[in-house]
């Protein structure tokens, strides 16, 4: 195959900087790097990149399942590049469909070989990603609805349920109405969710709120 067309997201200038030194190195192409995927989106409109390379989260926010949809969309592969400590951010990542998790304490060559990989549709299957899917069968989903989630990252997040509605422009009893939905949810799997506590934890686990809320 041709020279491989990658790009990068990170928050860190120095992330940045050292892997547009590997990409000269390995002999890929940078075609995009920028701190936040908005902002290589418009890098990247036009230039076929064939792999992103990304953190599990960005100082804006975004959530990663987000992030990776997005970036999915432009017909790339995603590769999440992070410190790997994040299991919850991880899962999430892949159940987005990142096709893996390369740790940021791994070499660079060991990063520029995954990205081939990725590139040539390859199935990557190192410790790390395996890890992942093997916890993730036994991770039961709650099947919320987009409403329910919207609903639940507020609330969990801090709002009361009257900010709640007021932010999504519902009423207080259909905020409430949804979180009890989200609650009898999680009981049915046998994921507790009865105190306002145990709501941010389940939607910590799902990637519904981030972690760096903590």
């Amino acid at each position: 195959m041709g020279t491989v067309k990658v790009a990068i997201v990170d928050d860190h200038e120095a992330i940045r900087l050292g892997f547009a030194g590997m990409c000269e190195k390995e002999g890929l192409e940078l075609v995009g790097s920028a701190g936040t995927v908005p902002e290589l989106l418009a890098q990247i409109k036009h230039s076929e990149c064939q792999v992103v390379v990304t953190d599990l989260s960005l100082d804006d926010g975004s959530l990663v399942a987000d992030n990776v949809a997005q970036l999915i969309s432009t017909n790339s592969a995603v590769l999440i590049f992070s410190i790997a400590d994040k299991a919850n951010l991880m899962r999430t990542a892949l159940r987005a469909g990142a096709v893996a998790i390369v740790p940021k304490s791994q070499p660079m060559s060991a990063l520029a070989e995954n990205i081939r990989l990725a590139a040539d549709g390859a199935i990557l299957n190192n410790p790390e990603t395996s890890a992942m899917i093997d916890a993730d069968l036994l991770f039961k989903e709650a099947s919320l609805s987009n409403r329910e989630r919207e609903v639940l990252s507020l609330y969990a997040a801090g709002m009361s349920l009257k900010q709640v509605a007021f932010q999504l422009g519902i009423k207080q009893s259909s905020a409430k109405e949804h979180i009890d939905r989200v609650r009898v949810k999680y009981a049915k799997i046998g994921r507790e969710a009865g105190t306002k506590v145990d709501l941010f934890r389940r939607a910590l686990e799902d990637g519904i709120i981030s972690g760096d809320f903590l």
